[in-house]
């Protein structure tokens, strides 16, 4: 790993090891994208951010009421500064990266909500993150109620009867719509979401130096958290790195010793050993 990213993953381990309101979405989001892009300038991409704020806030007239700060914030965002969700290719890495996502105006549910929150955020109006199962949007919760917006499909504002039509379409019909699902979800969760999809993008193309990226800054978050673990001995294995995937296989297994996986992973430690054993 070079210096620059040997020392962006640093910032990031440093600013997801305290509490989840000490982290700034943004930086650390611009912090994911830096090991990919190790010439961006974060500090570019925040003022950017705050240019977008600032374009709401010119349409938004002096006393405007918060759904007319939404008016704003959906014309800024999706009708002038063209953002929009990248429907033809949505498994492009560069989806995951909030650079390019601001830098192309295309993105996933995901960071295309992370703008729109960072954006709403500093025209003045906060909004909460809704992690649904296969989608994000994002809430606004008012005296009245809770309106919820989808960033992917053009800011589209949807009630709570409308959440359930979109959850229902995006699990096949598979889950129905509960209280925990509308509940806002924390910054590392959102981070960890980040990474979770640039993993899978990753190992699904079989580039197993950028999926392990992935996996051990997820751990980062989590440092403890068994499917992570497990999946990183896995991508050790599949890089040939035997001696860290075993001992990476083996703390899965401490770590979750009744783990519906458990045969397979010992299956995988025995043939790890064994292929050693062999080269030896």
């Amino acid at each position: 790993m070079s210096h620059i990213k040997e020392r962006t993953r640093r910032r990031f381990g440093e600013m997801v090891s305290g509490g989840d309101a000490e982290i700034a979405l943004a930086e650390a989001a611009l912090l994911i994208a830096s090991e990919e892009y190790p010439n961006l300038i974060i500090t570019d991409y925040l003022a950017k951010l705050d240019r977008f704020a600032q374009e709401v806030r010119e349409h938004a007239a002096a006393g405007s009421s918060r759904f007319d700060m939404i008016d704003a914030l959906n014309k800024t965002m999706f009708h002038e500064l063209g953002f929009q969700g990248n429907t033809e290719h949505y498994y492009d890495p560069r989806n995951g990266y909030l650079n390019q996502v601001i830098d192309r105006r295309k993105g996933i549910p995901i960071t295309l909500s992370v703008v729109y929150l960072e954006v709403a955020r500093r025209a003045g109006l906060e909004m909460l993150p809704v992690g649904l199962p296969g989608h994000f949007l994002v809430k606004y919760a008012g005296r009245a109620g809770e309106l919820f917006i989808d960033p992917f499909n053009g800011g589209r504002v949807l009630d709570e009867s409308g959440v359930s039509g979109l959850l229902s379409e995006v699990t096949s019909g598979r889950l129905k719509l509960s209280s925990e699902h509308l509940a806002a979800v924390s910054n590392k969760q959102i981070l960890t979401r980040i990474l979770a999809n640039l993993y899978a993008v990753y190992a699904r193309s079989m580039d197993y130096t950028r999926a392990l990226a992935a996996v051990e800054r997820m751990l980062l978050i989590a440092p403890d958290a068994p499917e992570y673990v497990r999946d990183r001995g896995i991508l050790l294995a599949a890089m040939d790195r035997t001696i860290d995937a075993v001992a990476e296989l083996e703390r899965y297994l401490k770590l979750a010793p009744a783990a519906d996986d458990a045969a397979t992973i010992r299956e995988r430690i025995q043939a790890a050993r064994l292929s050693r054993a062999r080269l030896n």
